[in-house]
């Protein structure tokens, strides 16, 4: 065995990797994977990173990447649709649905090249194609040759759950296959996929069925937001179904006939399970490895990331842990620093950003704005029916709530409107960091923005401590003083 990898990283064969104890051992080429790598080698670690398939994972080739791609096309003919509302009348508008999927395929080409072995290469991080077992606590085995590693970051991901006895059922996964648009499409669940999808599908022509099995959808959101993103659903023509489960599915002459718990029945050219992910470890060695799953087969780590063989930790969709490509991603970096510098850092839950696409954009960070008082919060809050910059593109169906704990620190925020992910970012710095509204108040911002809404709740609020307690007695002395002076 050699004592160091070849001096410029590469991609490697098997042979050629179990030559080498390396110090850290990726496995998983995802969102996690990468950013885990790259943070290890700029770290001066040397670093093997292994894949299976395709570098990049699923949000490159089947999730973010083509899904906001295929949302901006659904977008650019709502807009042209909803133009009249401005004064402005574009015609009918033609969807060309293969150049709609010929545009997806070109996006995630085009950034493709960014996560290839070659570009990580460039960063230091040597790679290998294969499948990767555990066969020890400090070893993995790729085609039949062991590679030792000081530490292991696991990243296999997840993969989307699909209903049972449902045939030929669509995922994210198998979306993009599709070359014609459905001239009926049933969508099952109704969290940020499901909307997201169903929502674009309609908007570029399939006639949606959106069942759910909760009573509203994105359950996870604030109700007041939930009740918005399902009205614009119903106004591009989704059929929402809450409260309602498929009971049976038969598949007959290319089309598949639900029967639904409320008694009615779904005939849809194509059917769209967006049910969740789930974790399967199947064949990954990990009772070698010494490393422990919980019940639904997500692999247990602390908040260091470290799982129960402590040279071994886990990040992304493999854990229990919020399954986002930011997340993936920021905890990677974590678990990565802290094999290769033997550090303790640990991670955060409480600052989470989240957004769905679905147009209004749902966001949201922190505590839930629908908490309220109940948990010792106050909310504050801007419609957007008064924010300038909506009133001027007529979209003022939205909101920017505040949720502000008894010291006046942003302790969470939900905003649903236009651009509503691009408004998080200072919302989240500011429950990051703790800041007070006097704080977010105090920075002055352009006009006329979105971002306006978060700046006039909290202007608002800070307005109003002025007028109680001891803050408005000090005003009111030095009113009076002034007042003597002159």
């Amino acid at each position: 065995m050699t004592s160091s990898p070849p001096r410029r990283a590469r991609p490697l064969t098997s042979a050629e990797a179990g030559r080498v104890e390396w110090d850290l051992v990726v496995v998983g080429a995802g969102s996690a994977g990468l950013v885990g790598a790259r943070t290890a080698a700029a770290l001066g670690a040397r670093v093997l990173l292994i894949e299976a398939s395709g570098f990049g994972g699923e949000c490159l080739y089947t999730g973010c990447v083509p899904s906001k791609a295929l949302i901006a096309a659904a977008d650019a003919a709502h807009d042209a649709r909803a133009a009249a509302r401005l004064g402005v009348h574009a015609g009918e508008v033609r969807v060309d649905f293969p150049a709609v999927m010929a545009h997806v395929k070109q996006v995630i080409a085009e950034i493709e090249p960014v996560d290839s072995p070659e570009t990580l290469a460039k960063t230091g991080v040597h790679t290998l194609r294969g499948r990767a077992r555990f066969d020890g606590h400090r070893s993995v085995v790729v085609e039949g040759v062991g590679i030792r590693f000081r530490d292991a970051l696991i990243a296999t991901g997840s993969s989307p759950m699909v209903p049972p006895g449902i045939d030929d059922v669509l995922t994210n996964e198998t979306l993009w296959d599709l070359t014609e648009l459905p001239e009926t499409l049933m969508v099952i669940g109704a969290g940020a996929v499901g909307c997201e999808i169903a929502q674009a599908m309609a908007r570029l022509g399939s006639r949606v069925t959106l069942v759910h099995r909760g009573e509203r959808v994105l359950p996870k959101e604030d109700p007041a937001a939930s009740a918005l993103v399902m009205a614009a659903l119903r106004a591009d023509g989704v059929e929402v179904r809450v409260g309602t489960t498929v009971e049976t599915a038969e598949h007959t002459g290319g089309r598949t006939l639900a029967r639904l718990s409320d008694g009615t029945t779904v005939i849809a050219d194509r059917v769209l399970a967006a049910l969740g992910r789930r974790v399967d470890t199947t064949g990954l060695g990990l009772d070698a490895a010494g490393v422990e799953v919980d019940d639904s087969g997500a692999i247990r780590v602390d908040r260091t990331l470290a799982t129960s063989n402590p040279r071994i930790r886990a990040a992304g969709d493999a854990t229990p842990l919020p399954r986002f490509t930011h997340t993936a991603g920021m905890f990677a970096s974590v678990a990565a620093t802290n094999a290769v510098l033997g550090l303790t850092r640990r991670i955060r839950l409480d600052d989470v950003p989240r957004v769905t696409f679905t147009s209004p954009e749902v966001a949201a960070v922190g505590v839930s704005t629908a908490v309220g008082e109940s948990a010792g919060l106050r909310v504050v809050e801007t419609g957007h029916d008064d924010l300038d910059r909506a009133i001027a593109e007529n979209l003022t169906a939205g909101f920017t709530r505040l949720a502000v704990d008894r010291k006046g620190r942003v302790v969470g925020a939900t905003i649903v409107g236009p651009r509503a992910g691009e408004s998080l970012g200072e919302l989240s710095t500011a429950v990051s960091l703790g800041l007070t509204v006097r704080a977010l108040a105090g920075v002055m911002h352009a006009y006329p923005t979105y971002s306006d809404a978060g700046w006039n709740a909290a202007v608002r609020d800070a307005q109003s401590a002025l007028r109680h307690g001891a803050v408005a007695a000090v005003i009111r002395l030095l009113r009076r003083v002034r007042r003597r002076r002159t």
